[in-house]
């Protein structure tokens, strides 16, 4: 999960081809290589939502009295943050922040930061929030808390026609991006398991972005690619049919949005993200960006399970 990075971008995205396909739009190939464009941005407004008084005047007094949400946002990781034609960052977490801050009544203000530096921002007071696709853990939960959002998984890729089964890729090449749960645990440990085996390590390829891993795959620099499910579901759908996954997601797992550890903002962001649950709004992003799968019907603070 793009749990992103340890401070961990916590990516885990789920959802079926043909959603991602009719709810969001393509990615354009040049040259064989996959890039964002504006046409991923689902067509038509974002969701807007109401002020809620109820829960707008719960807010800490430093955060209502600003008028704005400082919110830390690393891309590109579309579809949940990535960059339009225009340079706005867009995607289906974007929306959600966007939606919070109408039902708190604040302006949602993204920073883009390295994806390592948003946790400790946020613990320093420099964010009020970040939104990243974090995914929540036991761990990070040690040092800031976790509203959830959404549950995801990991889900790899391979090139079509072949053969790459995730639990057995002993000696292969696999793309990650830099500092996301892939990338520090996932395939690590199944790295682990091959050499416990007697078996060659996998050969972890590292990249930057996910746009440059999918590059990769797509010309055959990797045998396979591994994702937060979300991710690798929106990759393939944009593939032009070069890629299809390899086994099943697994690992389900919530991402959640950061805030300072104990911050009484932490139960009142809660209660927005449930009120968008509760009134459909939440639906309605999703289905909007073709998240649908991994939607939740309950908020958690510090829902992590592992």
């Amino acid at each position: 999960m793009h749990t992103r990075r340890v401070t961990s971008r916590g990516r885990r995205r789920v959802r079926t081809l043909s959603r991602l396909a009719a709810g969001a739009a393509v990615l354009a190939f040049a040259t064989g290589c996959v890039v964002n464009s504006e046409s991923t941005v689902p067509p038509g407004d974002r969701v807007t939502v109401e002020k809620v008084d109820a829960i707008a005047r719960q807010l800490p007094p430093d955060i209502a009295d600003g008028g704005t949400l400082e919110v830390g946002v690393n891309v590109p990781y579309a579809p949940n943050e990535f960059k339009d034609d225009d340079g706005t960052i867009v995607g289906f977490g974007v929306e959600l922040v966007h939606a919070l801050g109408d039902v708190l009544g604040l302006e949602a203000v993204l920073n883009e930061a390295d994806f390592d530096r948003i946790i400790p921002a946020v613990q320093a007071g420099t964010f009020e929030m970040g939104s990243s696709s974090f995914t929540d853990t036991k761990e990070r939960e040690e040092s800031v808390d976790f509203v959830t959002y959404y549950s995801a998984g990991v889900q790899w890729a391979q090139r079509t026609g072949e053969s790459v089964d995730p639990d057995n890729a002993c000696g292969l090449r696999v793309a990650v991006q830099t500092t996301t749960i892939e990338d520090l645990e996932e395939v690590p440990a199944k790295s682990e398991e091959c050499v416990a085996r007697g078996m060659p390590p996998i050969d972890k390829v590292k990249y930057d972005s996910q746009d440059e891993a999918a590059n990769a795959l797509i010309l055959g620099r990797v045998d396979a690619l591994s994702a937060d499910s979300p991710v690798t579901a929106y990759v393939i759908a944009r593939s032009e049919e070069r890629l299809e996954p390899a086994g099943e997601v697994f690992d389900a797992a919530p991402y959640g949005f950061v805030v300072a550890k104990g911050s009484p903002f932490g139960p009142v962001l809660q209660q927005a993200v449930q009120y968008l649950i509760d009134s459909g709004a939440y639906d309605e992003i999703t289905a909007r960006w073709g998240m649908e799968d991994g939607a939740i019907t309950a908020s958690q603070i510090n829902g992590a399970t592992s």
